[in-house]
């Protein structure tokens, strides 16, 4: 369907496009972009399919995986209000190397591979920052990969809890994203059976609490100090 979202107006200030495309030459692309809606556990990119162009989230939350071995997920990044979606496989190839699935109802503005093509070769800005954005993740990936090799189990699962409050911030002592158990382990790279007792040992502790599914921070900086050698403060 065709976009009514505005990027004059969008209240993503960090969003790429908001921040590089408001000029008159890149006016026309935008004009082009379409508003795509997803429900709660509605995929929206699935891995090998064909890519059809980069996705900016304009409000929601999603998760971005890859299979691995025997088919086990791997959640590659969690992701917001005016982040990228899809970049990994625009360019390189023909398929999506990844999948996105909506973690709550969201509102997506898709540029097309011909457009977002033209607006890369027309917007200078636009090509500039899309390549240190591109420089930015690569430097998270061999972060994340470091940090992984190198950590227990409990720093993995404490690691993706800071990650998660960096990201989402608290709002009545709750983080605000809701993550299943498996989906905390398909991101910290282990099992949640490790997941559950790691949480139920840090709720014993009162470092955190839980509600539900959610959970909760109470001793941010005893949570911090378990893995500060790690230098949690690389954001992964």
């Amino acid at each position: 369907m065709n976009s009514s979202i505005d990027c004059k107006s969008c209240h993503n200030d960090q969003c790429l496009i908001k921040k590089n495309c408001l000029t008159e030459e890149a006016i026309p692309y935008l004009e082009q972009k379409l508003m795509v809606k997803a429900k709660k556990n509605q995929p929206f990119i699935l891995e090998g399919a064909p890519v059809h162009g980069l996705y900016f989230i304009y409000k929601g939350k999603v998760k971005v995986a890859k299979t691995g071995i025997n088919g086990k997920e791997q959640i590659v990044r969690l992701c917001q209000d005016g982040e990228i979606i899809g970049h990994r496989g625009f360019g390189v190839g023909q398929f999506y190397h990844i999948s996105a699935v909506a973690i709550e109802d969201i509102t997506l503005c898709n540029f097309s591979n011909e457009v977002i093509n033209s607006m890369l070769q027309k917007v200078p800005q636009l090509s500039y920052n899309m390549m240190l954005f591109y420089a930015e993740e690569l430097n998270r990936s061999e972060n994340k990969v470091r940090k992984i090799a190198q950590m227990t189990v409990r720093e993995k699962v404490i690691d993706a809890i800071l990650y998660m409050n960096r990201k989402f911030g608290q709002t009545n002592s709750l983080l605000n994203i809701q993550l299943s158990r498996k989906e905390i382990a398909d991101f910290a790279g282990t099992t949640d059976e490790q997941v559950i007792r790691v949480i139920s040992s840090l709720k014993k502790e009162g470092i955190l609490i839980a509600q539900g599914k959610r959970l909760g921070i109470v001793k941010l900086d005893k949570l911090k100090n378990e893995i500060k050698e790690h230098n949690f403060f690389l954001d992964s």
